[in-house]
């Protein structure tokens, strides 16, 4: 079995949401070594090596866990933007995320401003309201973080609490699983 047999192919009007390819690498590591992605994520953007790390744990998630991340790319011109998923990081959180899967998204600089972001997240919500056998996901955000929030917020997730992460007072957002409708 390969990634791309684990990972569900999910569209959008514009969008399709699928397995990740050794070729989106390098637009990864771009999208995420820019300061202005990363701002209210780490802080730091990150190294190539890094990416490459992050991009296998991608592929681990689906693995062992059964859900991960998507690569997103845009119908119009098969154009990579964005990434979002869910994951379990086993972040050392006070108080912990108690294995709940974690809801994530990034996008890419030149692509903010033209609602990727809640398109692509309403679709993996919707699949996850399908397919994930859990009470609820969470998603972890800088408080600042405000454009996030508002996806979340759209979403349905919901202020559940300030948490304590690396030093740092992260809000964390939860949303209930709703069954699909029919």
């Amino acid at each position: 079995m390969t990634i791309n047999d684990m990972v569900p192919l999910l569209e959008t009007d514009r969008l399709i949401l699928r397995a990740h390819r050794l070729d989106d690498f390098d637009d990864s590591a771009a999208m995420w070594a820019d300061p202005a992605v990363v701002r209210h994520i780490s802080g730091t953007p990150s190294t190539r090596a890094a990416s490459w790390t992050r991009l296998l744990r991608y592929a681990g998630f689906w693995t062992f866990l059964g859900f991960g991340y998507w690569a997103v790319e845009a119908k119009a011109d098969g154009r990579f933007v964005r990434e979002v998923g869910f994951g379990d990081f086993k972040r050392p959180m006070t108080p912990s995320l108690n294995g709940c899967p974690e809801a994530g998204w990034v996008l890419k600089s030149a692509e903010h401003g033209q609602g990727f972001a809640t398109e692509a997240v309403s679709a993996m919500i919707g699949w996850a309201d399908r397919c994930l056998d859990v009470p609820a996901t969470v998603a972890i955000f800088d408080p600042l973080h405000n454009a996030s929030i508002s996806v979340a917020r759209k979403i349905g997730y919901q202020r559940d609490r300030i948490a304590d992460f690396a030093g740092q007072p992260t809000l964390v957002m939860r949303r209930p699983r709703t069954m699909a409708r029919p």
